[in-house]
């Protein structure tokens, strides 16, 4: 989906695969060319050489088919923490899925929940931020800051880091919620519905932005630290010229990673924000990364490995087209993306051959898999909470 400014909250354009397929078809509410729209590749059968376990699953709520929301799960090591749209948010025993507590926020729920010092904090497509007791699911505090949240704050020492749509970051005191500092970027006149994730990494803060820009702040007083430039837009219509860092970035050691839609996939110094390396790529999904390699999902349904150190390419998976993925999570040897049918697809992360193949629901997965130790949770768009283990192989 599209989103402009210009026309208030927002202008939508629905398409086949959100705005992956609008970037490539075409919307003619643009000035662009309608084409024939992309069919979801069919799914093929191979060999598992991987088998999945499911521990349990809990209903968090009503779900957000339609919605698209980057409500993901969260954990603190013991707990797992999901919402809905409706404004439910839960909490669940990490091991046997036993519900702790549930707490209705009364809120249209759509980024979130982000877990930390003790608090779960989750946003609101009407603007507020609310935090909860991670013990008891208590209300602490909730603050309006008068835009959408449509990504999971992210949760430092002493303070949560909250994106909205309008290009803010905005820095509330974990204690009561009072606004420490923000910062501003400049937003495009159009940008694909959804932002990127602050990232709390020692004493920065790290944003992307819908303006294809990276930047880094003091965590303590929102000083910039660095800003730079990942994706220039390029074309000649708005819809050609979009260049949202629409994705979470991962830090890892020493560096930053992003992916940009209709952009790149870059490498960033973490202390000074100067690239490292970049190739094209565009992505609306996301990109994970391990020790030695960063995972990418494009548009069109492609995975790709390539090498940290230098962006090399390894391996390129296509055989999953048009069938909207998620970002993939990087889980023990293997990489794992969902679909919008509700499939997991495992490929192995050294050569990307396929593994397994489990299906959490009938309904789609739009946030990524979460894991914690080793253990798989996937959150499916009709509120259904899963967990995975992998089963260990017989020897010989």
């Amino acid at each position: 989906m599209i989103r402009s400014a210009s026309l208030g909250r927002q202008l939508r354009c629905a398409v086949v695969s959100a705005a992956a397929s609008l970037a490539v078809a075409g919307c003619s509410w643009f000035g662009g060319e309608e084409k024939e729209e992309r069919q979801p590749a069919e799914l093929v059968e191979f060999e598992p050489t991987l088998q999945l376990r499911e521990l349990w699953s809990a209903s968090v709520g009503d779900g957000n088919e339609t919605l698209r929301l980057a409500l993901t799960p969260a954990s603190d090591g013991n707990a797992l923490f999901a919402a809905d749209n409706d404004g439910r948010v839960a909490a669940f025993d990490g091991r046997s899925g036993k519900r702790l507590w549930r707490e209705d926020t009364e809120l249209p729920l759509a980024g979130g929940p982000s877990v930390g010092s003790g608090g779960v904090v989750v946003g609101s497509s009407d603007g507020w931020v609310v935090a909860l007791d991670a013990a008891s699911g208590r209300q602490r505090w909730r603050t309006d800051v008068a835009s959408e949240v449509l990504a999971p704050p992210a949760v430092g020492t002493g303070k949560a880091f909250v994106r909205t749509v309008d290009g803010k970051l905005i820095a509330l005191a974990l204690e009561d919620g009072k606004q420490s500092w923000f910062a501003q970027q400049t937003m495009p006149r159009l940008s694909v519905r959804g932002t990127g994730a602050p990232v709390v990494d020692g004493d920065l803060i790290i944003c992307g932005f819908d303006n294809g820009r990276v930047a880094a702040y003091s965590a303590a007083d929102g000083i910039v630290a660095w800003d730079v430039l990942v994706a220039p837009p390029s074309g000649r219509s708005e819809v050609q010229r979009l260049s949202d860092l629409n994705s979470s970035l991962q830090v890892v050691g020493n560096e930053v990673y992003a992916v940009a839609f209709q952009g790149r996939l870059a490498a960033l110094a973490r202390e000074s924000g100067q690239a490292i390396w970049s190739v094209e790529f565009s992505s609306y999904a996301g990109l994970a990364a391990d020790i030695g390699n960063v995972y990418a999902a494009g548009d069109s349904g492609v995975i790709v490995a390539v090498e940290r150190q230098n962006g090399t390419e390894l391996w390129r998976v296509d055989s999953l087209a048009w069938r909207d993925l998620t970002a993939p999570t990087a889980f023990g040897s293997s990489v794992v993306a969902g679909d919008f049918e509700g499939y997991l697809h495992f490929f192995q992360s050294a050569t990307g051959t396929p593994q397994a193949r489990v299906r959490a629901g009938s309904a789609r997965i739009t946030s990524a898999p979460l894991v914690v130790g080793e253990t798989l949770y996937v959150l499916t768009d009709a509120g259904k909470l899963v967990a995975y283990r992998e089963v260990p192989r017989k020897p010989g």
